[in-house]
């Protein structure tokens, strides 16, 4: 074996020095070299840097992805791969792929999002701490994680114990919350999503959670919500809770008033925006990954942000395919969205997102070495260690991944297309079709070259609604899969890709652009000079107001032959004639209809095998009643 080279060895490089040549890659954007820098650049455990530029960052994910291609028939080649991540301009990693692969400084996981739960519910302290434990470790290593609250007895309950009577489930919540709290790297502090299903006896608690007792600050809350409880909220029927929720014989029953449960949760969303809301039954409904539930894969809650359901001990990495840059010529009149670049795009997306599911697992074997080798006594090792083996279990049967979209909002202004609009949200789904066709393509191709995931089964997922949609819309690609098998077992999502959209600078996920322009203020140091303040605080600060544009409206400012050097300087009067003649005008965040956008995540959902992150953003001064709509509609 040859010695490393000091050239092989990467270098350090100053915080400093890495923004400058960061910022020169973004043109000149200050706020996505921070980003880029603090988030995604390679570091070690103690937060040295070793890398300049996203384009270090790209050449080494790159060079990993070339190397488990490698392993298959009619392999990607590394710049193949590089031209598709360069200046994310195509396809984009998300957070743990990014950080990871290829980061030989840190032993940690490239999945964004964990499930974790139990095969036979554990109603015990030993089980509501085992989950504890396990959601501590997998923080450690950068993941998300989810859990369900459902197993745990209600309130008042009668306990072997000495405290005779259960305390129910919120005091767990403010210990899960408060241990995500505790895990936190680099700045970035753990996430988690507790749920919660509406048959449960101590569901009004736990919606009063966040509410009432300011405790539980450390986590998102969902409660997961049945057909029968809408109708019956509906209605304004009585609505049967129990526990255990799915038995035959439950030890504890009430019939409560639904309707009363269900403004209950609309008040609390309306105050606090939470609780979120999951219509469980669509999900089990829709999920292809239950038609499995004999191999373990029963859907028990879901990420942090709510875009992919999991089950437990399952994992997801995601990517994203920025929608703009299959715009030709954007923003002009002959504007045009090229299909079969992007069908071809997403060929090869797959297969990334395939040799990221074995990079993983090459991680996975890395945490579980690393804990073997611990010197700690095994007993203290035992459910970190089996954790991970559990983990790696349901990757290797199941080999799911998270492909999405970003760039929406500016995908349809290019296009000269309105958000919200039926046009828009047509054309919208049109894209997600070919997509998703586009992908169970490529996963099938991958099962015949590279062999299917290991429990599929044909005649299992026959019923299921969205195989259902690809039979109807791709006949022969059903039967070359019914044939051969697919490589996934669930492919597709839609997650927020809040700061990786600062890198690409565009609109996020499936959202409008927030803001078409807004104002920023800079603080004026002693020594500046030809400066004028704009605004001075209660300390006596001074400050520079400027205006920041979005980069893409900038864009179709020049496409239609403004004057873009007038922007520093421009009158708010003429700015504000410059937005109303853009496809922005009308169409930010604050302007799109409610209706239009969940009626928007609808008809998209229908080509997506997870599910969709989106924010509905409504005025401070909203009725409950509009909040009760938007869910009812959601539902419906």
């Amino acid at each position: 074996m040859s010695k490393a080279t000091k050239a092989d060895t990467p270098q350090k490089v100053n915080y400093n020095d890495a923004v400058a040549e960061s910022k020169k890659y973004f043109d000149g954007d200050d706020l996505a070299a921070t980003v880029w820098v603090s988030k995604y650049a390679l570091k070690d455990s103690f937060g040295n840097i070793y890398e300049k530029s996203p384009r270090e960052m790209h050449e080494r994910v790159a060079s990993e992805i070339e190397r488990i291609e490698q392993k298959y028939p009619n392999p990607l080649p590394k710049e193949e791969v590089f031209a598709l991540l360069d200046h994310f301009r195509y396809v984009i990693p998300q957070g743990g792929p990014m950080t990871g692969i290829g980061n030989n400084f840190q032993v940690a996981s490239l999945s964004n999002c964990f499930v974790i739960g139990h095969k036979n519910p554990a109603d015990s302290y030993g089980g509501i701490f085992r989950m504890d434990e396990e959601q501590v470790q997998l923080m450690k290593r950068r993941g998300g994680v989810g859990h369900d609250l459902s197993h745990i007895r209600p309130t008042g309950s009668p306990v072997l114990n000495s405290a005779l009577t259960s305390t129910g489930i919120v005091p767990f919540m403010e210990r899960y919350s408060n241990s995500t709290r505790e895990v936190a790297q680099d700045g970035r502090r753990g996430a988690l999503m507790l749920s919660l299903s509406i048959k449960h006896p101590d569901a009004e608690r736990f919606i009063d959670a966040k509410v009432d007792t300011g405790k539980v600050t450390g986590a998102n809350v969902s409660i997961k919500i049945d057909d029968d409880f809408m109708r019956a909220a509906l209605a304004g029927k009585k609505y049967h809770q129990q526990f255990p929720i799915k038995s035959d014989n439950p030890k504890y029953e009430q019939d409560i008033d639904a309707r009363k449960l269900w403004e209950k949760i609309i008040h609390n969303a309306w105050k606090s925006a939470e609780p979120g809301v999951l219509f469980w039954d669509t999900i089990i409904r829709e999920s292809i990954p239950d038609c499995y539930a004999d191999e373990g894969f029963v859907t028990v809650s879901t990420n942090p942000c709510g875009e992919i359901p999991l089950c437990p001990y399952d994992s997801c990495r995601l990517l994203a395919m920025n929608l703009l840059s299959y715009v030709d010529n954007p923003f002009k009149a002959d504007a045009k969205f090229n299909f079969d670049k992007f069908r071809d795009h997403v060929y090869k997306a797959m297969h990334m997102m395939d040799d990221i599911i074995d990079l993983e697992l090459e991680k996975v074997e890395q945490i579980i070495g690393k804990i073997a080798a611990d010197p700690e006594d095994l007993d203290v090792r035992r459910v970190e260690l089996e954790l991970w083996k559990k983990i790696r279990e349901m990757a290797r049967k199941g080999r799911r991944t998270g492909l999405g979209i970003t760039a929406e909002g500016d995908m349809l202004a290019a296009l000269g297309l309105r958000y919200g609009t039926q046009e828009a949200i047509d054309f919208a789904v049109e894209v997600q079709k070919c997509l998703a066709l586009a992908a169970y393509g490529a996963s099938v191709k991958m099962a015949a070259e590279r062999g299917a995931f290991p429990v599929y089964d044909a005649a299992k997922e026959v019923n299921n609604p969205m195989i259902a949609r690809i039979r109807e819309a791709d006949p022969a690609l059903y039967e070359e899969m019914a044939k051969v098998g697919r490589r996934n077992i669930a492919m597709l999502t839609i997650a927020p890709t809040g700061t990786t959209s600062l890198m690409s600078q565009t609109t996020s996920g499936i959202e409008p652009v927030f803001r078409t322009v807004y104002k920023r203020r800079r603080k004026i140091n002693p020594s500046d000079v030809d400066t004028h303040v704009d605004y001075e605080d209660e300390t006596g600060e001074k400050f520079q107001e400027y205006n920041v544009y979005h980069h893409n409206f900038v864009k179709w400012l020049e496409a239609s032959g403004y004057d873009t050097s007038k922007l520093a300087t421009i009158s708010d009067a003429e700015l504000n004639e410059w937005v109303a003649a853009s496809p922005y005008h009308g169409a930010t965040a604050n302007d799109i209809d409610w209706v239009a956008k969940v009626k928007m995540q609808g008809a998209i959902q229908k080509w997506v095998d997870h599910s969709i992150s989106v924010t509905v953003n409504l005025p401070n001064n909203v009725s409950e009643a509009l909040v009760a709509d938007v869910y009812r509609t959601a539902w419906e």
